[in-house]
Formats: structure tokens, C-alpha cells, sequence
């Protein structure tokens, strides 16, 4: 497994660790010699381990700082000590004091070993760093799985889009970002004209595969910087960013043409003509940071855009209707 990890302590400090560990697994090193510098390697590379040198002013404090950072606290933090080695008694002190401060390992070193102490301290220092490395798989491991949930629980698996919570987290992102850059942002909430005759007629199975169609017509035909979400059923919202209502209406109605003018090819023999509706709304001055009032907003509209014959798109300065929202 690759691995990083960071050397704090003086040349003969690192030159003892880098020739104990050199046979062990394939890792990069990087060194410090001592905390002052190594407090922004930290923030800058997150190293998967770091040594440091207990005898250093600030070690300590180095490694409580570190693992009291959330997005940091992974790193395992042994600290090694070269000063003569005290008695047992005060050896627990020392060591209750370094796992107090959060420490992964603490243990006595001499930085030039006898002949008969080399074998079994490169050992002692190995297993130090091999004890690190299984830390740190087992933090990947848990990483990778808690992504694969996130994506999972973030993910509608029928469409394969963004469902409603990825959109409740992601539309306060979008319009924060908006407005830290004074750029328009516009909302369309769109959804399929009479799919419950399409389900009551051709059953679930096809009522399923007209979804699937119409998110793959989304899919490829928004900007890479438009954002699609399965909102429920047969709801769908997208957040058009560095969009204005201008802009956001010829969108939908070029959305509403893509998706009507094309019939939906169900299976071999089945090809049915399906078209949309949809709202469109533009973040206002006053409109609250969780979007719900932009949401609302083009909910009405896309009420409206049925309630006038559907096929149709009802928003700011749209084609359809003098409304102006």
C-alpha cells in the first residue's frame, strides 16, 4: 500500500527511521526538523503517519493540535523518544500523557544503537510504522465504503440522477456560491404530462422505462454545469446555474422540444409520444440560502404551465405567458 509519512525531528532522528523502515512497504517521506515547520506540511499534505521526536519542544502539543481537527484526526501520531529512559513508573506517566494528547503510539528510542540493541529496535520501529499503516487502510476502507453509501443514499437508482436529499444539499451550496459571485442561478421543475395514464395503460415496467429515457435525454443534452435531480415520481429538478430567467426559459423550452419532438422508444414494438411540462424561477435578493422559496416559486409555475394545457413552459419572461416571476 502507498503511503505518506512525515519525519519531524533532527538529521539524526530521520536518518535512524529512514534506514529502519526502508524494507517496508512503498511510501514517500517527508521531513521536518521540527514542529513549527511541520504544522503546515500537516495542513497542506495530510500525511498518512507522522514520527516526530518526543524530545522536540511542541511535539505534544503538535500531535494534540493535529487530532483535534476533525479532518485530520486520521493520522496516526506516534512520537518516539531518544532521551535517556526513565524509570517505569515515570515511563507510564510520560506515555499516559502523550495518549492523553491523543497520541497513537509512544515508545523510547536511542538514536545510535549497539550492535546488539540495531536488530531489535528496527524492529521495535517497524512494527511501529506497520501498526500505523494498518491504521490507515482501515481509515481508506472506511472512507471508500462511507463514499459508496453517501453515493448510494444521494443516488436514485431507477434514473441513475441526483435524488430529492442530493438536491437538498446541493441547491444551498449552488446559491451561496451565486451569490459570493454575484452570478444569476435558476431553478426548473419539470414533469412528465400524463404518466398516470402512461402506468394505468402499459403498466409500471414501462412507466419506469419512460423515466429512464427521459433522465438520459437530460443527461446529455444540459450543460456540464447544469445540475439534474429526481425530485419524486415523475418530478425532475434542475438547477441552471449562471443562468437568468431569460436564459432559463429558452432552456426549458428547448428541454420540452428535445423531449417531445423525439418519441420514446419503450421496446420493439412500442413507441410512445411523451411530453413535459415545466416551472421555471430565478433567485431573488430576498429569497431565503435553502432555496425553498425558489423552489416554491417554480412549483407554482410548473402548476400553472398543466393547468393551461400542459406541453408548456411558465416562468420569468417565458414564451408561453406574459408572467413574470
Amino acid at each position: 500500500m502507498d503511503a505518506s509519512i512525515l519525519l519531524v525531528g533532527n538529521g539524526a532522528f530521520r536518518s535512524l527511521l529512514l534506514k529502519s523502515i526502508q524494507e517496508l512497504a512503498a511510501f514517500t517521506v517527508e521531513v521536518a526538523p521540527n514542529p513549527d515547520e511541520a504544522a503546515p506540511l500537516i495542513q497542506a499534505q495530510q500525511p498518512d503517519i507522522l514520527v516526530m521526536q518526543a524530545s522536540l519542544p511542541g511535539c505534544l502539543e503538535l500531535c494534540r493540535q493535529t487530532k483535534n481537527q476533525s479532518r485530520l484526526a486520521w493520522i496516526c501520531c506516534i512520537l518516539l523518544d531518544d532521551r535517556p529512559c526513565p524509570a517505569r513508573q515515570i515511563q507510564q506517566a510520560i506515555a499516559a500523557d502523550a495518549l492523553e494528547a491523543s497520541a497513537d503510539g509512544y515508545d523510547w528510542i536511542v538514536l545510535q544503537p549497539s550492535n546488539t540493541e540495531i536488530l531489535s529496535q528496527q524492529r521495535l520501529l517497524q512494527a511501529h510504522i506497520r501498526s500505523g499503516l494498518r491504521r490507515v487502510q482501515n481509515h481508506r476502507e472506511l472512507m471508500r465504503a462511507n463514499d459508496l453509501l453517501s453515493a448510494i443514499a444521494l443516488s436514485d437508482p431507477l434514473t441513475e440522477l441526483n435524488n430529492r436529499r442530493a438536491l437538498e444539499w446541493e441547491l444551498p451550496r449552488q446559491i451561496h456560491s451565486a451569490r459570493s459571485q454575484k452570478t444569476p442561478i435558476s431553478l426548473m421543475m419539470l414533469d412528465v404530462d400524463f404518466f398516470k395514464h402512461v402506468n394505468d395503460t402499459y403498466g409500471h415496467l414501462v412507466g419506469d422505462r419512460v423515466l429512464t429515457l427521459l433522465a438520459a435525454r437530460l443527461r446529455y443534452n444540459l450543460r456540464f454545469y447544469d445540475t439534474p435531480f429526481r425530485y419524486g415520481g415523475e418530478e425532475f429538478v434542475i438547477i441552471l446555474g449562471n443562468t437568468n430567467c431569460k436564459g432559463a426559459s429558452r432552456i426549458a423550452q428547448r428541454i420540452c422540444r428535445l423531449i417531445g419532438d423525439q418519441p420514446f422508444e419503450i421496446n420493439a414494438g412500442l413507441e410512445l409520444q411523451i411530453t413535459i411540462s415545466a416551472g421555471i424561477s430565478t433567485l431573488l435578493d430576498d429569497d431565503d440560502a435553502k432555496g425553498i422559496s425558489l423552489l416554491r416559486r417554480a412549483d407554482e409555475n410548473l402548476l400553472q404551465a398543466k393547468s393551461q394545457g400542459r406541453n408548456r413552459v411558465v416562468g420569468c419572461w417565458n414564451l408561453d405567458t406574459t408572467s413574470r416571476r
